[in-house]
Parts: structure tokens; C-alpha cells; sequence
């Protein structure tokens, strides 16, 4: 039976603490926290990014723990250096030219193919890996997972300014990755060989040298057996980062259950799930995302109810049902990008709503 545990990977921006521009800090804090922390911290292509990322965790609890221990930590180291880390999908208003890429073989690669696409690729997301072994199984739930992306991503919302501007999106950061190839709502795939065969050929083609290079919105992980949900800005609030882990978790162990009775959820297609994913990330919770089965537009928030009264039968048994309460307060306070978008209205301040950023990173840790 799988276990269905989870990795959570986070992304922070390095703060100034007296200009509230990012900082490149020449990766001290990396180098400072990895004493401790070994390779749960790691360097990013910009210079003003710390990755962190969690062990394989059981359970709900044990990644809240990890992920609250791990930006505690990079948060004190950062302290320690007169710096702030802040988690937002993307800075109000820092401009991604003035920041420093991290020396290293691989992101010259990068920057070298991608150019002006990479260099001002300045945003921070959240990666959940699930675990699951059949790699046929994870095809399949990959391929069925797809039709709730938008739902999970609209509660993650957390990216609403870009270079000083309010960008009328609640997720800008999605924008910003839609430059780089092989990203966003994935093509559904016929099991574990017909993806190793495109894998192959691109590796062939000279495309990419391998499947890590593949950046979609949910992946079947080359390495590990997990499923990688990566659609999401990375939250505020810790307990927002788990309620959203715990989503994809029950959607994974759901979808699961579902394939061993012999029932499916229906395989959507690309093209209609980008229409939602596009919407989530204009509107996030305040708009409407298409129903496919019923060919109608539905109120975001009622199909997020829809899609908790969907899980409701697996939640128990992973131990996560009050984690997954949290997306209650998400729906009655608004996500990370309704508000900042509130502390913007009510300071008319970019500084501020940086401000609020960093402290809402370290509440409740």
C-alpha cells in the first residue's frame, strides 16, 4: 500500500531589511545555514533566492514541523546578517536586472540557452512532492490531477506586484515562468513508457540533457518516486504552505483509491485546463473557473468546496483533516495576494507591503 508521504521545497526572497529590496548576499546565508541544516538549504540561480527544502515526512505534522524549523532557522541566520527573508511568489517591486546570478556551471548553461527568459526568472514557488511508487499509477494520477491544478493554485495566489506595478493578477509569478519551455499545464501521457520515450527523445534531440529540465506544473519525478505538484506560489503563512501540501496529498491518496475500484475521474484536456489555470491566476478566489462535466462557469470558491467535500473520505486516514481547515481561513481572509493587495490600498506603500511580507514569513514558526 502507499504511504503517500511528502517533501516539501520553499523559496524565500532575500531582503534588505532598510531599502526592502531584494539582496543578492552572495549566498552567505546558504553557506552559514548549511552547517546545520546540510543540503535542506541550497543556493538558487539568483543570487537573492534560499531554497529549503524538507526530509521525506510521514505525515502532515512532521513536514509543518520541518518546513516551520527550516524558515525559523534561514530566517535567524538571515537575521544575523542584518538581511530578511519574506515568502511571496514574486518581490513588489525589486527589478530582476539589478540582481546577481549565482556562479555556478549549471546556471551559466541556463542562462547561456535561455537568455534574457532566465535572467529575469526572479520568482519563488512551492514544490510538493507525494510519494508513490508504481510509476504507471503516478502516470495515471498525473494525468487525472490535472483538472484540479487551477483550484489548489487560486488558494496559493501570492504574487499580485511585478517591478512596482499591481499587475490586476492575483499570481503574476506564473507569467513570469511561462517564458521558459516545457512549463504549465502538462499533456496527459499513456503510462510510464510512452513519458520515458519523450523524455528520451528530447534528451536525444538535444532539447535537454535530462528530465529535471521538464518544469510543468505537476510532474511524475524523474529521481524519486514521488508526484511534484510545482504550480504554486509559495505562501505567506507556514500553515497555508501545509493546508496546501495536505490538498495535494488527499488528492494524490483520492485518485489513488478511486483507480484500485475501478473508477477514474475524467481525463481533461490541456487546452481546457490552461482556461482555468489562466483565470486563477488573474482573479484567484474572486472569479469563476469552468465546470468541464457540467459545461458551465462555477464560483471559484464553491467549486474549492466541491473539490474539499471530494477528498473528504481519504482525509482521516492521512491524519490531516485539521490541516486542511486552514483552507477555511484561506477562503474567509483571502490569499497571500488579496492581502497584500489590502495593505497596498491602505498604505499606498510598496515598502510596506514588503514589510508585511516578512513578517507574515516568520508568524506562527
Amino acid at each position: 500500500m502507499e504511504k503517500f508521504t511528502l517533501g516539501i521545497e520553499e523559496e524565500y526572497m532575500v531582503i534588505d531589511p532598510v531599502t526592502r529590496e531584494l539582496k543578492s548576499h552572495d549566498q552567505k546565508i546558504v553557506e552559514i545555514a548549511s552547517q546545520v541544516l546540510k543540503d535542506q538549504v541550497k543556493a538558487e540561480m539568483h543570487q537573492a533566492v534560499v531554497e529549503v527544502g524538507t526530509g521525506i515526512c510521514r505525515h502532515v505534522d512532521e513536514a509543518r514541523h520541518d518546513i516551520a524549523r527550516l524558515r525559523k532557522f534561514v530566517g535567524e541566520v538571515a537575521g544575523s546578517l542584518n538581511l530578511k527573508i519574506g515568502a511571496a511568489g514574486t518581490h513588489p517591486f525589486s527589478h530582476w536586472s539589478t540582481q546577481l546570478i549565482t556562479p555556478n556551471p549549471r546556471y551559466d548553461e541556463i542562462v547561456n540557452e535561455m537568455q534574457e527568459a532566465a535572467r529575469s526568472n526572479l520568482i519563488f514557488g512551492l514544490h510538493v512532492h507525494v510519494g508513490i511508487a508504481d510509476k504507471n499509477m503516478a502516470i495515471h494520477i498525473m494525468n487525472t490531477v490535472r483538472y484540479f491544478l487551477p483550484h489548489v493554485f487560486a488558494l496559493s495566489t501570492n504574487s499580485p506586484f511585478w517591478e512596482g506595478r499591481n499587475t490586476g493578477f492575483k499570481s503574476f509569478r506564473t507569467k513570469v515562468f511561462d517564458k521558459f519551455p516545457r512549463t504549465g499545464i502538462p499533456d496527459s501521457h499513456n503510462g510510464w513508457d510512452d513519458f520515458k520515450n519523450y523524455i528520451n527523445l528530447l534528451i536525444k534531440t538535444r532539447c535537454i540533457d535530462n528530465a529535471k529540465k521538464i518544469w510543468w506544473d505537476v510532474r511524475v519525478h524523474p529521481f524519486f518516486d514521488t508526484i511534484e505538484f510545482r504550480i504554486c506560489d509559495v505562501p505567506l503563512l507556514v500553515d497555508e504552505t501545509i493546508a496546501i501540501a495536505a490538498l495535494f496529498q488527499a488528492l494524490v491518496a483520492k485518485l489513488y483509491k478511486l483507480r484500485l475500484q475501478n473508477m477514474s475521474f475524467i481525463n481533461y484536456s490541456r487546452a481546457l485546463i490552461n482556461e482555468n489555470k489562466w483565470r486563477a491566476s488573474r482573479y484567484g478566489l474572486d472569479g469563476t473557473l469552468i465546470d468541464f462535466g457540467k459545461e458551465k462557469e462555477v464560483d471559484t470558491r464553491s467549486l474549492i468546496y466541491e473539490l474539499l467535500d471530494f477528498i473528504d473520505d481519504v482525509v482521516d486516514d492521512l491524519g490531516s483533516r485539521h490541516a486542511i481547515q486552514q483552507v477555511n481561513k484561506i477562503l474567509e481572509h483571502g490569499t497571500g495576494a488579496d492581502r497584500q493587495l489590502k495593505v497596498f490600498a491602505a498604505t499606498n506603500s510598496m515598502a510596506k507591503v514588503v514589510d508585511y511580507i516578512t513578517e507574515q514569513t516568520m508568524q506562527d514558526l
